[in-house]
């Protein structure tokens, strides 16, 4: 029965590595969609705020990677310019769903 208990132990690591690797390649997928589509707003000096906020949206889904997240906080120093009181939501948004302090999750001080 230990050796049943072990090998089903090593296919749940298997599994887990299986889903962590395509989490990864899914990020830099989307890091190659949404980075062209950010250099284009900034570009052009977008500022049409679904057009942004589009973006923001999609790119708060993947901030667990460190590059996406780069991305997000690149967008909202831009976007910030615009419209700062949705800037500061979306950092809260943020905040709330990726932020590991668990003083700012529980009300506490940032």
């Amino acid at each position: 029965m230990n050796g049943h208990h072990n090998q089903s132990i090593t296919d749940m690591v298997q599994t887990i590595s299986k889903l962590a690797l395509a989490q990864q390649q899914l990020a830099r997928q989307a890091e190659q969609l949404y980075s062209v589509e950010v250099d284009s707003i900034m570009r052009d000096k977008c500022r049409d705020p679904q057009r942004i906020e589009r973006l923001l949206d999609g790119i708060l889904d993947f901030c667990f990677d460190d590059e996406m997240l780069r991305l997000f906080k690149k967008l909202c120093r831009y976007y910030f310019k615009i419209d700062q009181e949705a800037t500061v939501s979306y950092v809260h948004t943020y905040r709330e769903m990726w932020d590991e302090d668990e003083d700012y999750k529980n009300g506490g001080e940032v």
